[in-house]
């Protein structure tokens, strides 16, 4: 017998590698010794946060001695009112990111079936991995996630859960109201849509679908992340029946929402000037990006985000090669990971001052990456 000690880890956990699914940028400025000079890579909010936001998060930390609500009771109420639901309907959660590990534990077990996307949102699969869930993924058609394929799919595996981000991360796209509530009607028995809007704030008109709350095939996941600028609060919402927004606190952390994140959240969602003013501002450097990405010769494809994916023309190691170049120049940037998507870069809305630098090193990375 082994005299050894230290944690008997389970098997599963024994099975999966320690790897993060995104490399932050302050992981890579540690390992260059040096800061970016612009950060386009993470899709956050570079316009920031709400003015009100900010001021009521900073009364709220004079009382961060005391733990957040954990009902977040006065921020799911005003969400409910916000959305025409029930207070019940809505679950706040640290981040989408926590939402989707609630509910992957909730209803995902060993080799239970999950369909998603090649190429679509990691950190879904990574929750999908940890509770021991076999992950079952289609391909991308025409740089848009492929809701018949997906459905098809899941049919064939009997899923428990289908991922679809609409608009889309990597690669910006989007579907119609029409084509969700399509796919809602027509869930295979058991299966639940998890319908990520994170960027639903920033698409054109006719994107959000109509879906009866109580509809119990799919949960709407929203953030405070993106156009309302407070990524690092990590407040996220999920919208679903009330059954499944009871089912959360069987196993969620109801002490991991903090008061400050609630606080601005709350704000942020009563100041709707400042998300209009971010939402257009986000629309003129989608504009400027497409604009340079052209005049290197780089395609910008259509985005309903806050951010542009930029086709590089030829294959995920010429993609690469303008990625290292901008980041060797100090500029932060990402690309998708699964060809074919990984032909491209993906540049977040930044300000003025962080654009120029982009038009400015932009060509020098791409000359760089063709061998000029």
């Amino acid at each position: 017998m082994s005299n050894s000690s230290g944690p008997r880890y389970t098997p599963l956990v024994q099975s999966l590698p320690a790897t993060v699914p995104f490399v932050g940028p302050e992981t890579q400025e540690r390992a260059r010794g040096r800061p970016f000079a612009a950060r386009l890579g993470a899709n956050e909010s570079v316009f920031g946060p709400s003015p009100k936001a900010l001021d009521a998060m900073a009364a709220a930390a004079q009382d961060a001695w005391m733990y957040g609500d954990p009902e977040s009771h006065d921020l799911r109420s005003a969400l409910a009112a916000h959305h025409g639901v029930a207070l019940g309907n809505i679950i706040v959660g640290e981040g989408i990111d926590g939402l989707l590990g609630y509910l992957v534990r909730l209803v995902v077990g060993p080799g239970d079936a999950v369909v998603t996307s090649a190429g679509a949102y990691p950190t879904f699969n990574y929750h999908v991995a940890g509770f021991g869930g076999a992950l079952h993924t289609v391909p991308y058609r025409d740089d848009h996630e492929d809701p018949d394929t997906l459905l098809e799919m899941a049919r064939q595996v009997d899923a428990k859960l289908i991922y679809l981000a609409n608009p889309d991360n990597p690669m910006g796209t989007w579907h119609g109201a029409a084509t969700v509530e399509a796919m809602v009607a027509d869930m295979p028995p058991g299966c639940v849509l998890v319908l990520d809007e994170a960027y639903i704030e920033f698409a054109p008109e006719g994107t959000v679908p109509r879906i009866e709350i109580e509809d119990p095939r799919v949960i709407r996941m929203r953030t405070f992340s993106k156009a309302h600028g407070m990524a690092g609060a990590r407040v996220g919402y999920g919208l679903a029946a009330r059954d499944l927004i009871t089912a959360f606190n069987k196993v969620r952390n109801h002490f991991g929402m903090n008061r400050i994140g609630q606080a601005g959240a709350l704000a942020a969602l009563r100041d709707p000037d400042h998300l209009a003013h971010v939402v257009a501002a986000t629309a003129v450097a989608r504009t400027r990006i497409a604009e340079i990405g052209a005049a290197s010769g780089l395609r910008a494809l259509p985005s309903a985000t806050n951010f542009v994916t930029l086709d590089c023309g030829a294959d995920g190691a010429r993609a690469k090669a303008i990625l290292q170049g901008l980041i060797s120049r100090d500029l932060f940037v990402r690309m998708p990971f699964v060809s074919p998507q990984d032909r491209c870069i993906r540049i977040s809305a930044g300000t003025p001052e962080m654009l120029d630098l982009l038009a400015e090193r932009l060509p020098d990375a791409v000359s760089e990456a063709s061998g000029g």
